[in-house]
């Protein structure tokens, strides 16, 4: 007879993950016993937010749940923003809070809290641990997780259930479900396939439905049979190679899309979903063919036809069955793209971040995993940095949060153990989440952290200058980043010249340790950029 955390910890590794990733309490140490003895590891983070991040991007690369732990009370308010973070950008994740027994629980105020109430709005289901169905909890929690659109659910642990018997199945259901979809045939896609021939220049905006099934293949073939160019939200950076030529760029949400946009005759959306948006409405009057896995519900894009099903198989059908596109795409978004560049190129003293951006990508291999925080910064790397291949650039964007990028490193490091991972962040970022610099060193998962040093909070600082205000409050400064990162274990180095920046980037190469590189950039052409690319 298996006990409570014996069947989590079995199931939890069978389904692909084989860690845990948090900071435990006094409830948690059985749990972490079961995942000892079948030999995952258990990440000690020092912030719960961090773990969360952790283990929502294991989830968006593997797609099988990540598993993140805190202890009741604090540790599960701490943990909040982490999982806040995988229910606004779609990742899978497990979130397990311990509990006070329900004796306890009646009888007891000390770090009592309602923690099925907290976690209730940014979850897709939460429910407390019974051992007598832990079975049944299980592979709901799996497939309420990885079901599109993918988002975490909570488990809440008491300390009465951790050591039970399971309660046992009569027939077992498979922990993951094998979902089979059939592929359209003509007559099911006459709607679309009408729209398809009366249009002359169609454009893609492509949204985090093609990862979920899988079909950035197809999608690359679909725009390649039409000829039309491809516009992608900033978490499916790669889904098309960047150097594609018919790749335009990344959904800015500014003046300067909507002129690409409105050059053609059919908006057709690929997986969008309108977290990934600027919150604007809609700004086009232009017809919109919707292709998706999921019926929309917000009716945020007025698309009509919409068409649901797999996007892998449809896609492939629809490449196979549309007509031959009037090639107008690969003009446009190279136009696209140079505008795009031209605009962020403005004049600095000094080292800029956008040619930062340009040099770190001209020294990492093609292979790198690139993580990103929010923050001003973030605009720049998402339109300078490439990535060429699926979730081989990850950011937070539908919480938008910064302290992403170093746990979100660390997951892709977990994921890939053999390629690049480089994070940028912003050093007001950095420095929320220096300390898990440790963890990456205690734990060997080694990256290179890019910190665009401007000493404030820069994104602040640029809305306070748009509205004629002066700069307050958002200042950092004096930070020794070398002191800082060797006392976390962690190489580091300052540099001010694009030469030094490219120098750093490459031993930290060759190192193959954690590195924390800091550029002293000039942050003063942030306005003009923001200006021309977000209408602030």
């Amino acid at each position: 007879m298996s006990t409570t955390v014996e069947v989590l910890a079995t199931a939890f590794k069978d389904a692909g993950t084989p860690f845990i990733v948090g900071h435990p309490g006094g409830e948690s140490v059985e749990l972490m016993e079961a995942a000892r003895q079948r030999q995952m590891r258990f990440l000690l983070m020092k912030q719960e937010v961090a773990g969360a991040m952790l283990a929502s991007t294991w989830g968006d690369i593997t797609g099988s749940p990540g598993i993140c732990m805190s202890t009741r009370g604090p540790g599960a308010t701490n943990m909040v923003n982490g999982v806040a973070h995988a229910y606004l950008d779609r990742s899978p994740l497990i979130a397990i809070t311990d509990s006070y027994s329900r004796p306890t629980y009646e009888i007891g105020l000390r770090q009592r809290l309602n923690q099925l109430a907290i976690y209730q709005p940014i979850v897709k289901w939460g429910t407390t641990i019974d051992a007598k169905v832990v079975r049944q909890q299980v592979r709901r929690a799996m497939r309420t997780a990885t079901g599109a659109p993918p988002g975490p659910v909570h488990f809440e642990m008491p300390q009465s259930e951790t050591t039970r018997d399971a309660g046992d199945y009569v027939a077992e259901p498979p922990l993951v479900a094998n979902l089979v979809f059939p592929p359209p045939d003509r007559a099911d896609l006459k709607p679309a396939l009408d729209v398809l021939k009366r249009a002359r220049r169609p454009v893609l905006l492509v949204g985090l439905g093609v990862y979920w099934c899988k079909a950035a293949a197809e999608l690359v073939k679909f725009a390649e049979k039409l000829g039309a160019p491809v516009l992608t939200t900033t978490k499916c950076k790669g889904a098309m190679p960047e150097d594609h030529p018919l790749r335009a760029g990344c959904i800015i949400g500014g003046l300067i899309e909507r002129e690409l946009v409105n050059e053609s005759d059919l908006i057709i959306t690929i997986g969008l979903d309108a977290v990934e948006l600027q919150p604007k409405p809609w700004p086009y009057k232009l017809p919109v063919l919707s292709l998706a896995s999921i019926p929309s519900v917000d009716g945020f894009v007025p698309a009509d036809p919409e068409i649901v099903g797999d996007l892998k198989p449809l896609l492939a059908r629809l490449a196979e069955f549309a007509p031959e596109g009037a090639q107008w795409g690969q003009k446009a978004a190279r136009r696209f793209r140079e505008q795009v560049s031209n605009a962020l190129n403005t004049p600095a003293a000094g080292l800029s971040p956008q040619r930062a951006v340009e040099a770190a990508r001209a020294v990492m291999p093609r292979d790198t995993i690139a993580t990103c925080d929010a923050g001003a910064s973030r605009l720049l790397v998402v339109q300078k940095w490439e990535s060429y291949g699926p979730r081989e650039f990850l950011t937070s964007n539908g919480l938008a949060s910064m302290g992403y990028a170093v746990p979100g490193a660390m997951g892709a490091r977990l994921a890939f153990p053999d390629r690049p991972i480089l994070a940028f962040s912003g050093d007001g970022g950095m420095l929320m989440t220096i300390a898990d610099l440790q963890t990456a060193w205690r734990e060997n998962l080694p990256i290179i952290v890019l910190v665009f040093d401007d000493q404030e909070i820069g994104l602040i600082r640029v809305k306070q200058e748009i509205k004629g205000l002066a700069p307050h409050g958002v200042h950092i400064g004096g930070v020794d980043w070398e002191k800082l990162g060797h006392a976390f274990g962690a190489d580091a180095t300052v540099v001010e010249t694009e030469q030094a920046l490219t120098n750093a980037l490459c031993a930290a190469l060759k190192s193959s340790r954690t590195t924390i590189v800091a550029a002293r950039i000039d942050p003063s052409g942030y306005v003009a950029q923001f200006n021309a690319l977000r209408e602030l």
